[in-house]
């Protein structure tokens, strides 16, 4: 994993307003699968994230991204409904209808996350430093 570039990003994140940021490990009670993964809160309550960085692939459950391969991470932000459809061009209630256009392994580009799509989140693999990238952080960070 490019720890720099994770590095990088997650910096962004933690300077916009109110954000904590909590790296998956021992101690914080997630799964083992999850230890490296990012994720990021507004406020205090911590109740869900609107922002996460994922390092690896979790076995049956989303490998569609291919993150075990060496240099490859994924940035996850939840959209909103309205924005998920202007991103995309359907809502998220369709992305069953989708999802077998889509190449969730393809760095550098929007796509609907593999598993969390019907919630609005939105991913990227290996996301540059851009604000086109920053902007939906931002966007996910105003709505909580």
């Amino acid at each position: 994993m490019p720890i720099e570039e994770v590095d990088a990003l997650a910096e962004r994140i933690r300077r916009l307003p109110g954000v904590t940021e909590l790296i998956a490990g021992p101690g914080t009670g997630a799964p083992e699968l999850s230890w490296g993964d990012r994720f990021y809160f507004v406020g205090d309550d911590r109740m869900r994230p609107f922002a996460t960085i994922v390092v690896r692939n979790v076995p049956g459950f989303d490998e569609r991204s291919d993150l075990d391969r060496p240099g490859r991470f994924r940035l996850n932000v939840e959209l909103g409904r309205v924005a998920f459809k202007d991103l995309f061009g359907y809502g998220p209630e369709a992305f069953a209808t989708h999802q077998s256009e889509i190449d969730f392994s393809a760095a550098g580009r929007w796509f609907p996350h593999p598993v969390y799509a019907v919630q609005s989140w939105a991913s990227m693999v290996n996301p540059p430093e851009d604000e086109d990238v920053d902007r939906l952080i931002r966007h996910a960070h105003a709505r909580r």
